[in-house]
């Protein structure tokens, strides 16, 4: 069960009590920054990330409704964000507009399961950041294609386009190199 803030956390920090709102970014720190880190390309861009998002939850705390989850709206601060700030900086970069590139079924699930987290996060941040926020807010997040659409203002195509994209070349990535080698024989 989620430790929610206390109420008197909630209530110093909508007053700009600032260690009200060191507690609870000490608190929330290593939360967000793995929200973050699933959506940068480095350390540095998650952290700039991150710190936008603390910025918007001081400005907006008194918009919490207490009766419901700190980590949900949190989380949700934290993907707009990376949504914002991937609009800002990175909306055109590898962006590919083809159409509806049919979905390759998933061939490697064990791999990705037998693999330690921050790998995980590492390779995911490689991917060009269309792809990457693609993939993060469809597979990670749970948007469909037609939100992601909106919230990216790209075509459904586009989302699909790219989430296929980055599911090859994460399976390439993903690949142990020996597999690889056999695979590039064959061909």
């Amino acid at each position: 069960m989620e430790q929610k803030p206390t109420a008197k956390i909630l209530d110093g920090a909508a007053k700009e009590d600032r260690k009200c709102q060191e507690s609870l970014y000490k608190t929330y720190y290593s939360y967000g920054m793995s929200i973050c880190l699933r959506y940068s390309a480095h350390r540095e861009e998650a952290l700039e990330i991150l710190h936008d998002g603390f910025m918007k939850l001081f400005s907006h705390i008194q918009q919490y409704d207490r009766e419901r989850s700190f980590t949900a709206w949190f989380r949700k601060i934290l993907i707009n964000a990376a949504l914002n700030h991937y609009k800002k900086n990175l909306k055109h970069a590898n962006q590919v507009g083809l159409e509806l590139i049919p979905e390759m079924p998933d061939l490697q699930k064990n791999i990705i399961s037998e693999l330690e987290y921050t790998h995980i996060v590492t390779v995911v941040q490689s991917l060009p950041s269309a792809y990457r926020t693609v993939f993060n807010l469809y597979v990670m997040e749970g948007y469909s294609h037609e939100e992601i659409a909106d919230m990216l203002e790209i075509s459904i195509g586009t989302s699909k386009s790219n989430l296929s994209r980055a599911r090859l070349k994460l399976r390439k990535m993903l690949t142990p190199r020996d597999h690889e080698k056999a695979y590039i024989r064959h061909e």
